[in-house]
């Protein structure tokens, strides 16, 4: 080789090198670059809540005193309702007034006033007048763009009016809540705490259209203890109470009697209920008592399905340091917001169990209102200041006991793993367990893997130690264009042509994996009765295999063939209702069982492939070695060429585990994507992979389930790269057991 030539090969070299090493470190950061982004879309979900003030607190309008705030979606007009029965509404961020408007046409009398007020839900309001009658009214806000720019408009609805009664003299404490068609309920305790009283009106149309309103009343005794807080749900058809002594009690209320339902003992250290309230859903009872304990109670079926609901403590948040006096109503998913007897007030979310933040004025906080979204609210001191701050908890509902652990749901009987991130209505918490998803994922790996790693890896023996070179020339490539038939083929064979036929031969399926092996060991046993004879000799060696495929149909014809009559004599003619009723266990179309033909279909390539080219590249001298002592070629390949070849076997299995666990369309079309917590092989489950692509479409950008998308992308990334890495230390220390060739 001349100087010159011997230069340029350098040269070569170097630039081959340099081109090397810059592609390696491209693909090296891209796929860190990937692993940044997502777990950048992923951190907001566990960022600190905060809340600030909107404007620097300004004085609410003279006047009488100050008996509730409110303001709307859009922290733009706010309101106060003064004793007088008068709402003010002004402009929060100037604090202008801008109208002054009455809430019932008693306002405004000579000597009549408000007595009470009790919020039920969002902008809705009970009045209790000094006359002995009640008033039930909504705020209502909308946009207009008339005037070319956008304006709140406020208007005061009169949702029921309650007459005066003899029986409830002043005093005591009441809720109001509307009914249907101009009804009410209204819900008043005595101030001595020992009775309510309860009356509802009902608006009936006879037969010539004509309206009459019917009204009936009656009393309800407290069975035990004075009554010190409670709570009506908002249809008015259930009364929670809570006691001195710590108890709770809960009716139903009927159109002429109440049913007291049950009393329970929710503490037994002495401690004073002093605060009852509903979270959004009226499933879960806020408990507030005298040493500032806050937590949350929901009727729950202890026995069973079937058995009777019995209150039962769910959660128990952070506690205030003074005596809890109220539960606001937040209608925002589950977060409870709380005001304590030394007007702090605190936000929380029920199902996590976080606590998110906490806000006081300069003096201590008396009336506070939230808006709808849960983004702002409003709060009046006593020093007659009123506070608008900015709320900013975007994912309270996450938290890493909520994504792994076990968490009791409303209308749950127990603490559940459980991943439903919509339902048909609006109070209904989603559930964002990762741990349904990781099973999923991991048993559809299982199964796949479980039908084709035995089947790879025998075939990659038997192609590279028995067969002929020409039977090895046709068969690795055809088991390698396997891997070219796309996913979307795959999965969409084995739902719509492969499901219904498994289901509908279940039963042959079962023997034709019982039928298979004895057919083979009396194929054998004949063989090695024959393999002398002439007829014998003339199947050459490494073409084995040929008298095996015939058996292998014949014993596939009889599975199906022998599979109803079985089915009939075992299991009544019917083997998934048999395995209903006997085992408890559902037969689904698309399942395990399915899962493992189609993805293992997608994994045996891969295997085969791999598996196959580390057990040919083992040196022949080996092999000769072996077989010069008088071990047998299968002696020589369990002793020998297996454990030779080990690394590079445990390697091929390691990465069809990755391409498995990866795999998307394959389970997302076949497997019915049903995120439970079932090993059984007849149902079938939701991976992580195919709950992206599912849920991705209805994900609203920036949300909650946005972002916990890409955290389970993070964890699947982390799942296949811990796995890789313990496998590349697993594949190492065996090169160094057994060498490398």
């Amino acid at each position: 080789m001349t100087p010159r030539v011997f230069q340029r090969n350098r040269r070569w070299d170097r630039l081959a090198r340099w081109l090397i090493s810059v592609g390696g470190v491209g693909v090296i950061g891209c796929v860190a670059v990937m692993l940044l982004l997502i777990v950048w879309m992923a951190l907001p979900l566990f960022g600190k809540p905060h809340a600030t003030e909107v404007v620097p607190a300004f004085t609410a309008p003279a006047g009488t005193p100050i008996l509730a705030v409110g303001l709307d979606d859009n922290a733009e007009v706010g309101f106060t309702l003064g004793g007088d029965g008068f709402f003010q509404f002004l402009e929060l961020r100037t604090g202008a007034v801008t109208a002054r408007v009455p809430a019932s046409p008693r306002a405004g009398k000579p000597g009549v006033k408000l007595t009470g007020v009790s919020a039920g839900r969002h902008l809705e309001y009970a009045l209790a007048w000094d006359d002995g009658s009640w008033s039930l009214v909504r705020i209502a806000f909308r946009s207009s763009f008339e005037t070319g720019r956008r304006q709140i408009l406020h208007q005061v609805e009169i949702l029921a009016e309650m007459p005066a009664a003899v029986t409830m003299p002043a005093g005591g404490a009441g809720q109001m809540r509307a009914g249907e068609k101009g009804g009410a309920v209204l819900v008043w305790l005595d101030p001595s705490g020992a009775t309510f009283q309860v009356r509802r009106s009902v608006v009936k149309t006879d037969l010539l259209g004509n309206e009459e309103t019917a009204m009936a009343t009656y009393e309800i005794p407290v069975p035990a203890g004075s009554v010190t807080a409670f709570t009506v749900d908002l249809a008015g058809s259930t009364l929670y109470a809570g006691t001195a002594d710590a108890r709770l009690l809960r009716w139903n209320l009927g159109d002429d009697r109440a049913e007291l339902l049950e009393q329970v003992r929710a503490f037994e250290d002495g401690r004073r209920i002093t605060a009852l309230g509903l979270v959004f859903g009226d499933v879960s009872l806020a408990v507030g008592d005298d040493r500032g304990g806050v937590s949350t109670w929901m009727p729950v079926a202890l026995y069973g399905e079937g058995s009777s609901r019995r209150m039962e403590l769910i959660h128990t948040l952070a506690a205030h340091a003074s005596p809890v006096v109220e539960f606001p109503f937040v209608q925002s998913g589950k977060q409870l917001l709380s005001r304590s007897a030394a007007g702090l007030v605190r936000l929380d979310h029920m199902t996590s169990e976080r606590k998110l933040l906490t806000l006081q004025g300069s003096q201590s906080l008396d009336a506070i209102n939230i808006s709808n979204r849960g983004d702002h609210l409003l709060a009046l001191d006593r020093n007659g200041l009123l506070h608008l701050w900015d709320l900013d908890a975007p994912h309270a509902e996450i938290s890493w006991k909520v994504l792994f652990g076990k968490v009791w749901y409303e209308n749950y009987d127990r603490p559940a793993l459980v991943w439903q991130s919509s339902a048909a209505n609006d109070d209904a918490e989603p559930k964002f367990s990762f741990v349904p998803l990781i099973f999923g994922s991991l048993k559809a790996t299982f199964y796949a893997l479980f039908f084709a790693v035995p089947l790879a890896l025998m075939g990659a023996i038997y192609t590279s130690q028995f067969t002929t070179p020409e039977v090895r020339g046709v068969v690795k490539p055809a088991v390698e264009i396997m891997a070219a038939v796309p996913s979307v083929v795959i999965g969409f064979l084995a739902a719509l042509w492969l499901a219904p036929r498994v289901e509908t031969a279940i039963t042959g399926v079962f023997l034709f994996a019982l039928i298979l092996p004895v057919a083979f060991l009396l194929t054998l046993a004949l063989w090695m009765a024959i393999r002398n004879t002439r007829l014998a000799k003339r199947v050459g060696r490494g073409f084995e295999f040929l008298p095996l495929i015939p058996v292998l149909i014949l014993a596939g014809a009889a599975a199906l063939a022998l599979g109803p009559a079985v089915e009939k004599l075992l299991f009544a003619g019917d083997f998934k209702l048999w395995l209903f009723h006997t085992a408890g266990l559902r037969y689904d179309q698309r399942n395990s069982l399915i899962i493992a033909f189609a993805l293992g279909f997608a994994v045996v390539p891969v295997i085969f492939t791999m598996a196959e080219d580390a057990l040919s590249n083992v040196p022949n001298n080996l092999k000769a070695a072996s077989l010069a002592l008088g071990a047998s070629r299968w002696q020589t390949v369990w002793r020998v060429i297996l454990p030779s070849a080990s690394p590079g076997v445990f390697a091929a299995v390691i990465i069809g585990f990755g391409r498995a666990v990866g795999e998307t369309m394959i389970v997302l079309m076949a497997t019915g994507n049903t995120p439970i917590l079932d090993a059984s092989p007849f149902n079938g489950m939701r991976t992580l992979s195919a709950n992206i692509a599912v849920e991705i479409p209805e994900a609203p950008a920036g949300g909650t389930l946005f972002r916990l998308l890409f955290l389970s992308a993070v964890l699947l990334f982390l799942l296949t790269s811990v796995l890789n890495t313990a496998a590349e230390l697993i594949r190492h220390r065996l090169r160094k057991k057994y060498g490398q060739f």
